[in-house]
């Protein structure tokens, strides 16, 4: 009897159990009915119904939605030609891969005859975006929550405006914080309230953006309110003032990554010429010498690109640095006292440089790649960002300033480096190799201006006459600043860079190299010896 007993209970539990399951499966499975419902309607021929089920599945909150929405803007989404039904494909070796849609499960293979693409226009791709941009909002994934930010950010629509006031203050990160405020304020600039507008304005004040200028811009003109028109006008008059401001700020940085440009390219020219007190017409051919060993490096290592700029460094300091003392001793140390044969001698060299460079690299400009960790830039504002590229280069050219210093304050060579340029008849009578030191000398100042030319193959691309743009503005750069002297040559650069910047804008870039130049003229007759005058004397005395 017991035995019955507990076989009947067992039964009866088992037959709840059952009845307890039923409602939940039955649930199921009528959500899955009206999914496969709304997918067979993207098989609709008219677009306005392809996208009204495109926008039943978004909001059907079924977990397949998102994936289904995504292939059909990926243009993944197909149906069977036989019997209609809508399948993911992916390309195969016997056609196509097919997938359910509804459970994720693989569905066999089809010919490209068996199947077509569910063909969609612009309008329903941006509105698909957009509906998986809505559903990206409450991802636990940051980065999908930020790209759906920004894809919301190029369509604001008033509809969305309270899923973002509902979110905004639960997101942890504080730039898509930001950019969800973003939104919020853009879409409710399209409210027909007018209490919703000037809400929207007080969200978006302090921002610079483009999009955010027009729509005040657009309300401070047409928008029927009063009060939205005022303060709209308000605003705008606020974002005008700070975006100048940060527009001075962006021709100040131009103005120095290209006053590091030229202090760079001068610096080799500040210590043949400064210090020895030779005109190297060639020394623009030094810094296209340093740029091609940038790229002869990037060419033997075409798998490390991020890392071949470490090898080009000394690669190109080493390579122009040898040219330069085989230009001394070939050609310069026959003609020192005398100037304008080694202006000839030079400028014939430069030509020479230029040819040979042709007819090994061919007369075609040449690409640098820039390692990826000098890609991109640091945005600031909405109106105002630092390339990275251009701030390496800044950071560089500092670099090269001060390992200079030190080595002219701080070793033997700068020490004899400054006994010759100041009295080369005593140096020589205390044991110093004059000559030796002047082909030391000229190959540091060439391997200098190869520092350059690998800067410069970060900014613009290598051809044979990319030294020739900064030969006349480097000698200006060394009078300025001051002959033989480095932080006249770190001032010169950098104050001549950012007045070039501040000027061209107004003037034009061929006249405000003119203006420069007159500046210069007129500069040195009232210093002739530049900011900071070098005390001592020329290579070619004593």
């Amino acid at each position: 009897m017991k035995t019955n007993v507990g076989y009947w209970r067992l039964i009866g539990i088992l037959l709840a159990a059952l009845l307890m399951g039923t409602p939940a499966m039955a649930q199921t499975s009528d959500a899955d009915a009206a999914f496969a419902e709304q997918l067979a309607a993207l098989n609709a021929r008219s677009f306005d119904d392809k996208a009204a089920a495109a926008q039943a599945i978004a909001d059907s909150g079924h977990p397949r939605a998102s994936i289904v929405l995504q292939a059909l803007i990926d243009s993944r989404l197909y149906f069977r030609v036989v019997g209609g039904d809508v399948v993911l494909a992916e390309p195969s070796d016997e056609g196509f891969a097919l997938t359910d849609p509804l459970t994720g499960e693989a569905a066999g293979t089809a010919t490209q005859y068996e199947v077509r693409r569910v063909v969609i226009n612009n309008a329903i791709r941006g509105q698909v975006r957009d509906l998986i941009a809505r559903a990206g909002l409450t991802s636990d994934d940051a980065a999908v929550r930020r790209d759906a930010v920004q894809q919301l950010l190029n369509n604001p629509d008033p509809a969305v405006a309270d899923q973002i006031a509902g979110l905004i203050e639960d997101e942890p990160k504080a730039d898509i914080r930001q950019d969800m405020a973003l939104v919020l304020g853009l879409a409710r600039l399209g409210s027909d309230e007018p209490a919703e507008r000037l809400l929207a304005l007080d969200t978006l004040r302090g921002s610079l953006a483009d999009r955010v200028r027009n729509q005040v811009r657009e309300l401070a003109a047409n928008d029927p309110d009063e009060r939205v028109r005022q303060q709209a006008g308000a605003m705008l008059s606020n974002i005008e003032d700070k975006r100048r401001l940060w527009g001075l700020a962006e021709q100040v940085f131009f103005g120095l990554s290209m006053g590091s440009v030229l202090m760079l390219a001068a610096f080799g020219l500040a210590i043949t010429f400064g210090v020895m007190g030779v005109i190297n017409m060639a020394h623009g051919e030094l810094i296209m010498i340093g740029a091609y060993t940038t790229y002869v490096v990037q060419l033997l290592m075409p798998n490390h690109i991020d890392y071949s700029i470490f090898v080009a460094i000394p690669a190109a300091f080493l390579v122009a640095g040898a040219f330069g003392v085989a230009i001394e001793r070939g050609v310069i140390r026959f003609l020192y006292g005398r100037p304008l044969e080694t202006l000839l001698a030079t400028f014939g060299l430069s030509l020479i440089l230029q040819q040979l460079v042709r007819t090994v690299f061919s007369p075609l400009n040449r690409q640098v790649s820039s390692p990826a960790w000098m890609s991109g830039s640091i945005e600031m504002n909405a109106a105002f960002s630092l390339t990275l590229n251009r701030l390496y280069v800044i950071a560089f050219a500092l670099l090269v300033f001060f390992a200079l210093l030190a080595i002219f304050k701080r070793t033997t060579l700068g020490l004899r480096v400054r006994a010759v340029s100041q009295n080369r008849a005593m140096a020589r009578a205390v044991g110093v190799s004059s000559s030796r030191i002047d082909s030391l000398t000229f190959g540091l100042g060439a391997g200098v201006a190869g520092l350059a030319g690998v800067a410069l193959s970060q900014l613009t691309n290598v051809g044979p006459n990319l030294g020739q743009g900064y030969i006349v503005d480097s000698f200006l750069v060394v009078v300025f600043g001051g002959v033989g002297n480095l932080w006249g040559t770190l001032v010169g650069g950098l104050s001549l860079g950012v007045l070039n910047k501040f000027l061209e804008p107004q003037t034009g870039a061929v006249l405000a190299k003119v203006l420069v130049l007159v500046f210069i003229i007129l500069f040195i007759q009232k210093r002739p010896q530049g900011l900071f005058p070098q005390r001592g004397r020329a290579a070619s005395e004593g």
